[in-house]
């Protein structure tokens, strides 16, 4: 299995599989309908002190 790091605000390609937002907060201006994120597993995201 392969991870690939991408941006919240780049549209899906059919390659990019399951697509996981690993951010405590989520994206100034981003629908979650646009960012067609399939987790967000809020649990395993940066502390504040470290974003």
């Amino acid at each position: 299995m392969s991870v690939r790091i991408r941006r919240v605000y780049e549209p899906p390609e059919p390659a990019d599989g399951v697509r996981v937002l690993v951010d405590r907060l989520w994206p100034r201006g981003l629908s979650k309908d646009a960012a067609r994120v399939d987790e967000w597993p809020k649990a395993l995201t940066p502390s504040t002190e470290l974003r």
